[in-house]
C-alpha cells in the first residue's frame, strides 16, 4: 500500500511540475494543490506489530512526498504527519467484513499481495478459512490461499464499478485449478481486464526464496479499455483473457480419466514404495549379478524423469511371476523382499501397510506387455519440445513419467509436436516454472487432427526422421539434445518438418498461424468434442 501510495503521488508531482513550470505559486499557501492523501487508502493486516509498521511507512511516504512537492511548487505546505488518517484495520482478512473496513460505495480499487501458502501447507485453520470465503470451489483442499480474496473480493464487486487486481501464485491459473477456481468467479459475474503472466519474484531475504508469481486484474463492471496481457516486457491487445491467461474464449479443461478421442490410454508407470528395496545403481546390480547369477533375470533398467531426460542409469527387481524357491536361494535378494515388508508394515498409512502382505511387488503396476511411449511428469520449461519417446516392455517406467502403451509413430509424431507443446504449456500445471505433464488434464482432454490418409502417413515419416536424427548421437542425452543451446541441426530440422506435418493436419496456415491462435482453436475443438452433443461430455 506504500509502495502504490508513493507510486500515485509521484504521478502527480509529474502533473503539479507540467502545470507549474518552475513558476512561483502566490496565493493562499493553506491551500494544498495535492489530492492524493494517505487518507483515501485502507488496508487489513492481522498482524499487530505489522499494522503500527505499516501506518509509520505510510507517514514517513507522505512527509517524503510532500517534500518533493513543495520543491515543485515553491511553497511551503503544512504537515502534521500524526493528525493524518491511516486507515490499517488489525484483523483477519478471510474472516473479516471488508465494508466495516470502508463502505464499498468509496471504493474504485483494491489490490494486494495476499499470503501464498499451498493446499499442502496450509493449517487446518486457514483450510476452514478458505472453506468459508469461497464455498463455490469444488477442490478447495487443493487451492492456494489467495483464492479466498479473489472469492471475497468477487462478492464485495458486484454491481460496483470497482476494480481489482491480485499478485497471487501462478498454480491458480495452470492445471486443474482453472477450471475450480476460475469457472465460479467468472459465473459470479467478474472478467479478467489485465493481466502479467508468470515472472519469478526473489525475496529480499538471505536465503533467497524464488516465487513464480502472476497479477490479475478484474472487475464486474463493463471495461471500457482494450484487455491487456503482459509478458515479461511485451504487451498484448486481446479480445478476452480466459482463466489460463490466454487470448481465448472462456474455456474450462477438466480432469477426466479417459481421452476425447479415439487414441491409445495413457497411464502412469509403476510405483514400488519399497523404501529403495527394489532399486539398484548400476554398481549394486554388478554386485548382486556376480554373488546371486540366478537374480540377473529378475533385474530390470528403471526409468523415471530424471534417468529417461539424463540417460542416467538405474535398475529395478522385478519379481513379478518369480518362483518362490528360486527367490529363497538368493539371499540378498530375500534380505531386500524382507526390507520391503518392513518398510511397509512400518508406514503411517493403512493402504501402504496393506502391500506387505505381498512384499515381491510393486504397490501399483502398470508395466505393460507392449512396447510405449515414455513422457517425462516434469521437464524443463527451457526446451521448447517436452522429450518423448518410445521404450521397450523389458523397461520399467517409474510412477514418475506417464507410458502409453501400444501406441504408434503417428501418436509420437502429433504428441511430440509444437501444436501438442502449445496445447500442454497453455493447460498444464507447474513444479515451479517447469512443465508437469497431466494425462488427465493435458493428453485426455487433447483435441487430435483428423488427418487424410496422406497427411498420416507424412507425420509417421516425419516422426521416424526425428528418431533417426537422435540416433545420430548415441552418447547425447535427451537434455543435450534438447537444449536450445546444442540442439543438433538435424534434430531440429526433423521437428520443423513434424511440426508442418502435423500443422497440415489441422488445417493449420504453417506461415501465418502464431500459438495462441493455435491453441485458441485447440479450445474450440476440445469445446465440440466434449460437448453434451457429442456424446462425449464432461
Amino acid at each position: 500500500m506504500t509502495e502504490t501510495y508513493i507510486s500515485l503521488r509521484r504521478l502527480e508531482n509529474e502533473v503539479l511540475r507540467e502545470l507549474s513550470h518552475g513558476q512561483i505559486a502566490l496565493g493562499d499557501e493553506s491551500l494544498s494543490p495535492i489530492q492524493v492523501s494517505i487518507s483515501q487508502f485502507y488496508g487489513i493486516e492481522i498482524n499487530d506489530f505489522a499494522v503500527t509498521v505499516a501506518k509509520t511507512a505510510l507517514w514517513i511516504a507522505e512527509s517524503q512526498m510532500m517534500k518533493e512537492t513543495e520543491s515543485i511548487v515553491l511553497m511551503r505546505l503544512d504537515f502534521l504527519p500524526l493528525k493524518t488518517n491511516a486507515n490499517i484495520t488489525e484483523g483477519n482478512a478471510l474472516r473479516i467484513d471488508w465494508e466495516s473496513v470502508v463502505p464499498k460505495y468509496k471504493l474504485n480499487y483494491i489490490m494486494g499481495n495476499p499470503p501464498f501458502i499451498g493446499g499442502m501447507m496450509m493449517t487446518r485453520q486457514q483450510h476452514e478459512e478458505l472453506a468459508d470465503a469461497f464455498p463455490e470451489c469444488k477442490k478447495i483442499g487443493e487451492a492456494d490461499y489467495v483464492v479466498g480474496w479473489f472469492s471475497k473480493a468477487t462478492r464485495l464487486i458486484k454491481n460496483t464499478s470497482i476494480r481489482c487486481a491480485f499478485v497471487a501464485t501462478n498454480s491458480i491459473c495452470q492445471g486443474q485449478s482453472v477450471a475450480s477456481v476460475w469457472k465460479p468467479l467468472f459465473n459470479m459475474g467478474i472478467h479478467i481486464d489485465f493481466a502479467y503472466r508468470t515472472f519469478r519474484w526473489d525475496s529480499e531475504a538471505k536465503v533467497k526464496a524464488h516465487v513464480h508469481c502472476i497479477i490479475v486484474g478484474f472487475s464486474a463492471a463493463p471495461n471500457q479499455n482494450d484487455k491487456v496481457i503482459y509478458t515479461n516486457d511485451r504487451k498484448q491487445t486481446v479480445h478476452n483473457i480466459n482463466g489460463y491467461i490466454l487470448d481465448a474464449d472462456n474455456v474450462f479443461v477438466e480432469s477426466r480419466s479417459t481421452p476425447i478421442c479415439d487414441v491409445p490410454k495413457m497411464f502412469f508407470g509403476s510405483m514400488p514404495r519399497d523404501g529403495g528395496g527394489f532399486i539398484l545403481t548400476e554398481q549394486e546390480k554388478n554386485d548382486l549379478i556376480a554373488a546371486e547369477p540366478l537374480a540377473e533375470k529378475w533385474i530390470h533398467l528403471y526409468l523415471g524423469a530424471d534417468e529417461f531426460i539424463n540417460n542416467k542409469k538405474r535398475y529395478c527387481l522385478w519379481l513379478v511371476n518369480a518362483v518362490p524357491n528360486e527367490l529363497r536361494s538368493c539371499k540378498e535378494v530375500m534380505r531386500r523382499i524382507d526390507y520391503v515388508r518392513e518398510f511397509r508394515a512400518s508406514s503411517k498409512a493403512a493402504a501402504t501397510r496393506k502391500f506387505a502382505e505381498t512384499p515381491t511387488l510393486f504397490c501399483q503396476i502398470a508395466q505393460p506387455d507392449s512396447d510405449y511411449i515414455i513422457v517425462p511428469g516434469v521437464s524443463s520449461e527451457k526446451r521448447r519440445y517436452v522429450p518423448m519417446g518410445f521404450m521397450d516392455k523389458e523397461t520399467i517406467a517409474s510412477n514418475l513419467v506417464q507410458i502409453i502403451p501400444n501406441a504408434t509413430l503417428y501418436h509420437f509424431g502429433v504428441l511430440t509436436s509444437n501444436v501438442h507443446m502449445a496445447w500442454m504449456r497453455a493447460v498444464c500445471g507447474r513444479l515451479k516454472s517447469d512443465y508437469r505433464y497431466s494425462k488427465d488434464i493435458v493428453y485426455n482432454n487433447f483435441p487430435w487432427p483428423e488427418p487424410t490418409d496422406a497427411q498420416k502417413a507424412k507425420i509417421e515419416q516425419t516422426a521416424q526422421a526425428i528418431l533417426d536424427a537422435r540416433a545420430l548421437y548415441p552418447d547425447s542425452s535427451l537434455a543435450d539434445l534438447y537444449d536450445e543451446l546444442t540442439m543438433p541441426p538435424e534434430l531440429r530440422t526433423a521437428h520443423q518438418q513434424n511440426d508442418r506435418a502435423v500443422m497440415q493436419a489441422y488445417g493449420f496456415s504453417v506461415r501465418d498461424t502464431t500459438e495462441s491462435a493455435c491453441v485458441a482453436t485447440l479450445m474450440r475443438l476440445y469445446q465440440q468434442k466434449t460437448a453434451p452433443e457429442a456424446g462425449t461430455g464432461l
